[in-house]
């Protein structure tokens, strides 16, 4: 296993990371991680775009994104660290400065995102209680805050656990829809039926759009140094997590379009709602409430992920020696963890939090870009070498322009709707 040089720089003999996480929990909280509200809200978007190719545009989408999860998988393997994507990019890149501020985009997109997840998931909460909105999200940060500091082993369940609601609906959505095999079978004639002129073009953008539905694996190799025998762990956890993912969005899309007009589904601005509500005739409420559990999760393993990114970036000298203590008890780097929760809680009282959350996608596929440079340098350099995989040299050259790509259809994006 390659070690990376500067990790342990302000170690000391201050207590470490305690590794208690093993493969069956790992993955749980790599599905809570990355099932999250995309498929809920991005199903209806893709549809509009590809229509009967719903299923094959999450699939594609899949395939894309494996080749910068391979690379992840890889890299886990040779730096099974804290702040993964800084060490990565430091020793493969050699560039600390690069580093560093990969390191900290990570963290700052965390931190957004929970802010945003916490504004959000007040306004679903006061639909069942008479409180302000701000006070509802300050309560939430602080509860959440509690778990992530508690311990690695008892946050990481709480993440599985309020994982498996996200997951348990799509399921229930799932089972529901495949007890009627008539009703799926028009599913997949939608599939078969001929494609119209331009759709192609609609469908390449479809699956550029589900895309994000698969971003939050990466989240994964910032736990590295909490997880047992981390060289076999991180990558088998890695590829069952989005093998997984890419199956339950499958087939959660077949089951879309197989009892919900094309128009229904890419025209409703609540399209799991609806879909949960024609197949079982329940009420939407049920939806609202997992939505709340996804909040709740989203805002953990954010939180638990900035936090040990910056742990890692002091761990290896960049960032005060303060952020890299860990507690004896909670075995948590209770300061790095108290910073992001603070930085949190002040960005979801101000305005303009979701303009900023929008960012934190463009961020993640930069770093995306980094991580795959770092891996194909280290390959042609024919730097160090993996104790758990080795993936050929072509896959990280792919993940980089496929990353790269994706940065410009962000960047395009956001400029197409300022005009």
């Amino acid at each position: 296993m390659s070690e990376f040089p500067s990790m342990n720089a302000n170690s000391g003999e201050s207590p470490k990371l305690v590794r208690q996480m093993g493969f069956v929990l790992l993955t749980l909280y790599g599905l809570s991680v990355t099932v999250g509200a995309g498929i809920y809200v991005l199903v209806g978007e893709v549809a509009q775009l590809a229509g009967g190719l719903t299923p094959l545009a999450f699939v594609g989408a899949s395939l894309l994104i494996s080749f910068s999860a391979a690379s992840y998988a890889e890299l886990s393997a040779r730096f099974p660290v804290s702040a993964g994507e800084a060490a990565y990019i430091e020793a493969g890149l050699k560039a600390p400065t690069l580093a560093v501020l990969a390191g900290l985009m990570v963290a700052s997109a965390g931190i957004v995102s929970s802010a945003a997840l916490l504004r959000g998931g007040a306004g679903y909460v006061t639909e069942f209680f008479a409180v302000g909105e701000v006070v509802v999200a300050l309560i939430l940060g602080l509860l959440i805050g509690a778990i992530a500091m508690w311990g690695i082993k008892q946050a990481s369940w709480t993440a599985a656990i309020l994982g498996l609601f996200e997951v348990g609906l799509l399921l229930v959505i799932v089972a529901v829809g495949l007890m009627n095999p008539e009703q799926v079978a028009s599913g997949f004639e939608k599939m078969a039926d001929a494609p119209q002129a331009g759709a192609l073009a609609g469908f390449s953008s479809a699956v550029l759009i589900a895309f994000f539905a698969y971003i939050g694996f990466e989240d994964l190799v910032n736990v590295a140094e909490e997880v047992k025998e981390p060289t076999r762990t991180m990558p088998r956890a890695i590829a069952t997590t989005l093998v997984i993912t890419a199956l339950l969005y499958f087939l959660v899309a077949l089951v879309a379009i197989s009892f919900l007009s094309i128009d229904e589904l890419s025209q409703s601005s609540a399209p799991m709602t609806l879909l949960f509500s024609r197949l079982t005739g329940g009420s939407g409420q049920v939806v609202t409430l997992v939505a709340i559990f996804a909040v709740l999760n989203g805002v953990l393993v954010q939180l638990i992920m900035a936090s040990r990114v910056l742990y890692g970036l002091s761990r290896m000298g960049h960032l005060p020696k303060l952020f890299g203590q860990v507690n004896a008890v909670t075995r948590t780097p209770l300061i790095a963890t108290a910073l992001a929760l603070f930085v949190a809680l002040v960005l979801c009282t101000t305005s303009g939090t979701a303009v900023l959350a929008q960012l934190t996608a463009g961020l993640t596929l930069l770093v995306f870009a980094f991580v795959n440079l770092a891996l194909l340098r280290m390959k042609l350099a024919k730097i160090g070498g993996a104790d758990g995989i080795e993936v050929p040299i072509w896959v990280p050259a792919v993940g980089f322009a496929v990353s790269l790509c994706f940065v410009a259809y962000e960047v395009s994006r956001k400029v197409m709707a300022i005009v």
